[in-house]
């Protein structure tokens, strides 16, 4: 088989990480290859969550280790969030050496479609919390250097 691995987009300057993505509206070829892309180049880095951004495409799609195993998010929200924290260091494969404390709701769920574009909800708690609040911010062209500002701004 193929690999389809794609290089990661790197840097806090970039626009395609900087930039609000768009819903996916059809679930053809063209997701199927960038769910390959995702899932291939997530897995070549070593990765536990990767965004469409992160591959230069400006789809509102995500993959995420979750129970063991890469699960797809399309269009992914976070439907609720505890008011319950925790800072742990994150990194990010598009901010190679970079390592910050981020705060984070301790419980989540999110409602998203899967690569056939059935609509599903799930909880997550802990890591797989943390990880999709990772990749949902990606989405929203929001980074973890962003959080490094936010004590001071208060």
């Amino acid at each position: 088989m193929l690999v389809s691995t794609v290089d990661v987009v790197t840097g806090a300057d970039k626009e395609v990480l900087r930039t609000k993505t768009k819903d996916v509206t059809s679930f053809d070829k063209d997701l199927k290859k960038l769910i390959a892309d995702l899932l291939d180049t997530v897995e070549k880095e070593k990765g536990i969550g990767l965004a469409a951004p992160q591959i230069g495409s400006s789809e509102n799609i995500c993959v995420a280790k979750i129970s063991g195993s890469f699960k797809v998010f399309v269009n992914p929200k976070i439907t609720w969030s505890s008011d319950q924290t925790e800072v742990c260091e994150e990194g990010c494969l598009s901010l190679p050496d970079v390592w910050l404390m981020v705060p984070r709701a301790e419980e989540i769920v999110i409602s998203f479609q899967d690569e056939k574009g059935e609509r599903k909800e799930l909880k997550l708690s802990g890591m797989e919390a943390r990880i999709m609040q990772h990749e949902i911010d990606h989405l929203k062209g929001v980074l973890i250097i962003d959080y490094q500002y936010q004590d001071r701004q208060e």
